[in-house]
């Protein structure tokens, strides 16, 4: 008997041990991932990339002045107020030119003072020698008028000496007359002089003046490119620096109105049919992460443009969007992810695309009940992205699956 007994106990304590071991080399149970079902606002929207730009913008371009070097300049990027030096030049060269036409001028003055003094002198010359030759002529005819009471030699002489001093009087006159025209010649040759010293000097004052540019408007730096400059192999060229020499009309740097900021973007030919002007648009910064902005499409190009990045070329719709609400942090030249809304389902069920099934060529999700799933038929309004809306088979906050749990599988 209690043998038998012993057996039953070791029996009992195999079958536990054969229990526990199938337990344990059992597989768990596999985990499926789980949505929640939801209402809201269901929106189809047309992604694309672009960035931002100012709508308004004004250009800092070097004066027309020789020799132009840069001291100093702005740092690109940096805000700037109206009024603050944007770019400055090396004064040098114009203050030794300024100097230089204004010794040229006080020469040419002083040149003109002593031509007039000359001329003065020439002039009472002149007058006296009209006054004596005048003199010797009334002189010269009142001897002859004693014609009747000298011989007549004297008196032919006499009328001899009257016509020479009427000849010298002549001859005085013609020479006043030619000296003045002589000395107006070389006065307005002076003056001519005179004019353009002054001509001169006034212009190396203007360049003086313009060796510093100040910003006409609040906004931000974008130091442009030297064109000039050399680069190296495959890469743009380098923007301007100080120390680099600056040519006349130069593009130095740009200030964009920040308060005029805009998103440019392009869109596809494929979806230029379902974008129009007015639709909303939201907006992602790469650079500003948080900030979420939004506006509508304000400018959509009626003509395509040519994409060069596929082959064979693309077509594409170049559009603006204006920002309603602008962040501080935003600047021009920013990448940004364009959404424009072109459709808006208001208060509809909304599920994942991947918890969508086709069970016997149905759209299908499986609802959760409890520790097993359930197969729930749907009916499918819409379609966008990642996101389903369905029109009938399911409530709001639901339980589906994400995945699968291989029910009804045909």
């Amino acid at each position: 008997m209690g043998r038998v007994v012993s057996w039953i106990v070791f029996a009992a304590i195999g079958a536990a041990f054969v229990y526990l071991g199938w337990g344990y080399f059992q597989p768990a149970a596999r985990e499926i991932p789980t949505a929640r079902v939801e209402k809201r606002d269901f929106i189809t929207t047309v992604s694309s990339r672009g960035e931002l730009k100012s709508a308004k913008s004004v250009q800092v371009t070097a004066p027309r002045t020789p020799d132009l070097k840069i001291v100093q300049l702005a740092e690109s990027g940096s805000r700037i107020r109206q009024g603050d030096i944007v770019v400055k030049f090396d004064a040098a060269a114009q203050e030794d030119r300024l100097l230089e036409e204004e010794t040229d001028l006080r020469q040419v003055q002083s040149e003109i003072k002593q031509l007039e003094a000359q001329h003065s002198i020439a002039d009472q010359q002149n007058e006296m020698a009209v006054m004596q030759s005048k003199y010797n002529l009334e002189r010269a005819e009142l001897e002859a008028g004693k014609q009747e009471i000298l011989s007549e030699i004297e008196g032919l002489k006499n009328r001899i000496d009257v016509g020479t001093a009427a000849g010298e009087l002549g001859k005085a006159e013609v020479t006043v007359e030619a000296t003045d025209l002589s000395q107006s010649a070389d006065l307005a040759r002076k003056k001519e002089r005179l004019q353009k010293a002054i001509r001169d000097r006034d212009l190396s004052k203007t360049y003086l003046t313009s060796m510093e540019l100040r910003s006409p408007v609040d906004g931000v730096v974008q130091i442009m490119d030297n064109n000039r400059a050399q680069g190296s192999f495959g890469t743009s060229r380098p923007p301007f620096q100080e120390g680099d020499t600056v040519w006349t009309g130069a593009a130095i740097a740009q200030i964009p109105d920040l308060g005029s900021l805009e998103a440019e973007f392009h869109i596809g030919e494929i979806d230029r049919g379902r974008v129009n002007q007015g639709q909303e648009v939201r907006l992602k910064v790469d650079a500003v992460p948080d900030a979420r902005l939004e506006g509508e499409i304000t400018w959509l190009s009626p003509i395509a443009a040519l994409v060069f990045n596929t082959i064979p070329p693309g077509k594409s719709f170049p559009a603006l969007a204006n920002i309603r609400k602008l962040d501080d942090r935003l600047r021009p030249g920013m990448r940004v992810t364009a959404e424009v809304i072109v459709e808006r389902l208001p208060g509809v069920i909304v599920i994942p695309a991947k918890a969508s099934f086709q069970i016997d060529g149905k759209p299908t999700v499986f609802v959760k009940e409890g520790q097993t799933f359930r197969p729930q038929p749907i009916e499918v309004q819409a379609r966008s992205g990642n996101e389903i809306v369905v029109s009938s088979g399911l409530e709001e906050g639901a339980e589906i699956a994400l995945e699968n749990p291989g029910i009804g599988e045909s």
